[in-house]
C-alpha cells in the first residue's frame, strides 16, 4: 500500500481567485476577536464595580449586575462559536482533530449546524435582557423614568450622596412587553430553522440511501 497523499488537482485561474476569496473573512474574525477582548474588559470592569459597591446594594440590584455579567458571558460565547466555527467552516480548516481541547460541537460543524446554534444562543441572550427587565420593572417601589422630573432628581441624589446604586430606569412595562414578543419571535424563529434543517436533513439521507442502493 502506497503511503503517498494524494495530490490535489490544481485550479483555474478564475476558480482559484473565486475560492481564495473566502480569505477576505479573515479580518472579519480578527475583529471579532479584538470584540472579545473588548467584552473581557467589560466583565472585568463590572466585576470590580460589583465587589466595591457591595456595601451599598440591595439584593435586587445585586442580581441585576450579576446578571449583566451572565449577558456579557454568553455574549462572548455566542463570539467564539462566530469566530470558530464560521471560520472552519467558510475559511479554512483548523485541523483540531486530535487536540484535547477541540469543542465537541465542532467535531460535526457545518452551516446548517452553525445556524442553529447561533439562534439558540441569541435566545438565551435574549432570555437574560428579560429576566434584567422584569426585576428592574418589580422592584420594590418602582423606579422613576431616567427621562422624568423624578428620575433626574433621584440621579442628582445619589450622586451627591456618594452612591452608586441604581437611581433611574430605562424600561417600562410597554418596553418589557414587546421585549416579551421580540423574545417569542426569536424562539419561533429558532424553531423554524431546525426544523427546516431537520427535514433537509432527512431529505439529504434518504437520497444517500437511495444512492446506496
Amino acid at each position: 500500500m502506497s503511503d503517498v497523499a494524494p495530490r490535489t488537482r490544481a485550479l483555474n485561474p478564475l476558480p482559484s481567485l473565486i475560492f481564495s476569496s473566502r480569505w477576505l473573512q479573515l479580518p472579519l474574525y480578527l475583529g471579532l476577536i479584538v470584540a472579545q477582548g473588548v467584552y473581557v474588559y467589560l466583565f472585568v470592569k463590572e466585576l470590580l464595580h460589583l465587589i466595591a459597591a457591595t456595601p451599598h446594594l440591595g439584593e435586587q440590584e445585586i442580581m441585576l449586575i450579576v446578571l449583566g455579567l451572565i449577558d456579557v458571558v454568553m455574549i462572548s460565547n455566542l463570539l467564539v462559536m462566530v469566530i470558530v466555527g464560521g471560520y472552519e467552516t467558510f475559511v479554512s480548516r483548523l485541523r483540531l482533530e486530535d487536540h484535547p481541547d477541540q469543542p465537541e460541537w465542532l467535531s460535526h460543524v457545518n452551516a446548517s449546524v452553525l445556524k442553529v446554534k447561533l439562534a439558540m444562543a441569541i435566545i438565551g441572550i435574549s432570555s437574560i435582557h428579560l429576566l434584567k427587565s422584569f426585576i428592574e420593572v418589580g422592584m420594590v417601589g418602582g423606579l422613576p423614568l431616567c427621562s422624568s422630573l423624578d428620575g433626574i432628581a433621584a440621579v442628582r441624589a445619589m450622586s451627591e450622596a456618594g452612591l452608586t446604586m441604581k437611581a433611574c430606569t430605562t424600561i417600562t412595562k410597554d418596553g418589557v412587553l414587546w421585549q416579551t414578543i421580540i423574545h417569542s419571535v426569536f424562539i419561533i424563529s429558532a424553531l423554524g430553522i431546525a426544523w427546516t434543517d431537520k427535514l433537509m436533513t432527512g431529505a439529504a439521507s434518504k437520497r444517500e440511501h437511495a444512492h446506496a442502493h
